[in-house]
């Protein structure tokens, strides 16, 4: 037998090399994305029972790289109420419940200034409505476009509740008692930086001026007279839902 006669096939072929698809990107950036929840009922009996329960009347802001996003309504035409303040500061009236981490976003700082520009022109001051349109609503659409997850359901319970069955939804939920606006700034589209802000919408002496009982007396009298602090349907707005004003 030639010992040159070819050799029988093994059956095992060669697995051609795997040429790398991957296209070298940009490092990707984790940024961390959190709701802080706040009670704008006094403290007390009710509060703890309606939070026990799920059914508190909520505020909720946004808080990405340091800054704590939220919205509320004012009177001016064509002026956004999204707003931003140091993370946990309470709003007037509020009380701290809780942070939530909601997730991580994965966008650049220009695209989040995007979106947060984007969710201020959508989101105007004169826009707000307690239970149609409020600061939940505003956090589950910055959430939603930033994690691809909206905010917890629950935080909003209330409002739902309202939308249902409005004749259920008790005084101290749409009238509790008369402090300062919310103290924060406003997003100024025409800033250089898209998500700059205006100054802080009164001095700290204004905020001082008035004392506890004054806050407390004839707060839905002034703002019916005068026609502030009410939402598209005409109902008094809790304070922690005003956004600063300019």
């Amino acid at each position: 037998m030639s010992s040159s006669s070819s050799l029988p096939s093994s059956g095992i072929t060669k697995t051609p090399k795997r040429t790398s698809t991957h296209r070298p990107t940009r490092s990707a950036q984790r940024t961390e994305v959190k709701i802080n929840v706040y009670d704008l009922l006094p403290p007390g009996r009710l509060s703890s029972f309606l939070w026990t329960i799920g059914g508190s009347l909520l505020h909720s802001g946004v808080v990405i790289n340091g800054r704590e996003y939220a919205y509320g309504g004012h009177d001016k035409q064509g002026l956004t109420g999204v707003y931003w303040t140091r993370p946990k500061s309470e709003p007037p009236g509020g009380t701290f419940r809780c942070e939530l981490l909601q997730g991580f976003s994965f966008l650049a700082d220009n695209e989040l200034d995007i979106i947060i520009q984007e969710a201020s022109q959508k989101f105007q001051g004169t826009s707000y409505n307690l239970l149609t349109n409020n600061c939940n609503h505003f956090t589950s659409y910055l959430c939603q476009a930033l994690t691809s997850r909206p905010a917890p359901s629950w935080l909003n319970r209330a409002a739902s509740i309202g939308v249902a069955l409005p004749c259920v939804v008790p005084k101290e939920w749409i009238a509790p008692p008369d402090h300062e606006t919310a103290e924060g700034e406003l997003l100024d589209e025409e800033d250089d930086e898209s998500a700059a802000m205006l100054r802080r919408h009164r001095a700290d002496v204004e905020h001082h001026a008035y004392d506890d009982i004054s806050r407390h007396r004839g707060s839905i009298d002034r703002m019916e007279s005068r026609n502030e602090g009410l939402d598209t349907s005409g109902r008094p707005m809790p304070p922690a839902e005003r956004a600063p004003r300019r």
